[in-house]
């Protein structure tokens, strides 16, 4: 597993919010779903990002990519003092600003929303509802709102998107998470690849003749009893060597490296599936549970009981219950 897989490898896209929206200008919509992060692409026309902080607004034109990072509020419009009209919130319900549903009176189709079927800007959305612990070690080293222009890696998976997110075929929002998920890793590629481009240490670390080898053996078998020696061995370095490099290069020994992404695999394992703590703790390398759940909870501050029952140790995570062809539409 190198350092984009766990995108693919730990938690997936699941029932993602997938639309394509469709406008006619004047237009403008205010999110504010509090989702962890949105990929969005203008397929015709154009389109304006405009943060609620401050930040400068970003303009997509056709194939540009935008990956906006919640759970802070943002504008999507046809230029950047159009006043809102639409807003959504948690859960894709859309209303107006004053709150009367707007969903079936926007409904253009499968997956398709707008105020004109033929207006001059479409804009592909793919909204991730749930995050986790593996992919927030590394989306968290993108900005609140970054933009990727148009590229020949991601064109022909937005041609797909495209062409596959108004169908409605049987098992439709498998395809259209897995492909969301595809962009997403094209899109981190493009970014981190970009010169003088801030990747986090472990990443550019991965690069490295030595440091790569032991942070691969890490993340591709988390249970083993690994040991900085037994590292060194496999890498071909003296345990010194290795543990110096590996700690200039990645900000951390390599053992609190390894419980730190044992712990990240733990949560998501805890949140995504119905294994019980104890086969948890034998997955991510802990032989007793009583051990894993101290270390879970001195980290989290909650035990992986609680963090099951609750996501992250607060209140229980909402359940939409809502079918999936209804999920893939703004509700109201």
């Amino acid at each position: 597993m190198d350092a984009l897989a766990g995108l693919l490898d730990g938690p997936r896209a699941r029932g993602a919010f997938l639309l394509r929206m469709v406008m006619e200008p004047p237009w403008a919509v205010r999110v504010a779903d509090r989702a962890p992060i949105c990929l969005m692409s203008v397929t015709r026309g154009t389109a304006w990002i405009v943060p609620s902080e401050g930040a400068e607004p970003v303009r997509l034109d056709p194939g540009d990519i935008a990956v906006v990072r919640g759970p802070h509020p943002y504008t999507v419009a046809d230029a950047p003092g159009t006043e809102p009209h639409a807003l959504v919130g948690p859960g894709g319900h859309c209303t107006t600003l004053h709150g009367r549903p707007l969903s079936q009176e926007m409904l253009l189709g499968v997956r398709t929303w707008g105020n004109a079927a033929h207006g001059a800007t479409a804009v592909l959305v793919g909204t991730y509802l749930m995050d986790g612990e593996i992919s927030r070690r590394l989306l968290d080293a993108l900005p609140p709102l970054l933009r990727l222009p148009a590229d020949r890696r991601t064109g022909p998976l937005l041609d797909l998107l495209d062409a596959e997110i108004a169908q409605d075929e049987p098992g439709q929002h498998v395809v259209l998470d897995r492909l969301l998920d595809l962009l997403l890793i094209a899109v981190l590629r493009g970014w981190f690849s970009r010169p003088g481009a801030e990747a986090p240490a472990w990443y550019r670390a991965m690069s490295d003749p030595v440091v790569g080898v032991a942070l691969r053996l890490l993340q591709n078998d988390p249970a083993h009893p690994w040991t900085v020696a037994s590292l060194a061995a496999r890498a071909g370095v003296s345990r010194a060597g290795l543990a110096r490099r590996f700690t200039e290069l990645v900000g951390e020994p390599p053992m609190a490296y390894l419980t730190g992404w044992r712990l990240a695999l733990a949560a998501d394992l805890l949140r995504e599936s119905d294994a019980t703590v104890e086969a948890v703790a034998r997955r991510v390398g802990y032989s007793a549970p009583f051990a894993f759940s101290t270390a879970f909870k001195r980290v989290r501050g909650v035990s992986p009981q609680e963090y099951r029952a609750t996501g992250d140790g607060g209140e229980p995570p909402a359940r939409t219950g809502l079918p999936e062809r209804q999920r893939n539409l703004p509700t109201g």
